[in-house]
């Protein structure tokens, strides 16, 4: 067991491989936008994350260890979205794909901002101070 990561530490960089994955895909969905017959990449982490943490809650009334369990075994998801935006098969819409990668930026920052409070907090509990 690593004492220096809590729970909430870990579920940031769990958050963080999300986010860049994401990107990625968001990024690929961008390039291949005039690409006939391409279907949209969707990463989904959120939706399984909150559902295994629900259940872990009640099944053990919130207990540390379950809730860390969950984490170190929580994997994101990449699927092909099954919409059909154009003729020509391809399933990228644009716009909102733009939309998501700005999202995706500002959630990857609060993240950013997140784990350097963490090690900041560290930093001064090393130091005594």
């Amino acid at each position: 067991m690593d004492f220096l990561t809590s729970n909430s530490q870990l579920l940031l960089e769990k958050s963080m491989g999300f986010l860049w994955t994401k990107q990625a895909a968001i990024l690929d969905n961008i390039a291949n936008a005039e690409t006939p017959n391409y279907k949209a990449k969707v990463v989904t982490f959120e939706e399984s994350i909150r559902a295994k943490l629900e259940e872990a809650a009640a099944r053990s009334q919130g207990a540390g260890k379950a809730v860390r369990d969950v984490l170190e075994d929580s994997s994101l998801r990449v699927f092909e979205a099954q919409e059909q935006t154009r003729m020509d098969d391809n399933g990228v819409n644009v716009t909102s794909e733009m939309t998501e990668l700005m999202r995706n930026a500002y959630q990857q920052q609060y993240v950013f901002q997140a784990i350097n409070k963490h090690y900041a907090i560290l930093r001064m509990a090393v130091n005594g101070q």
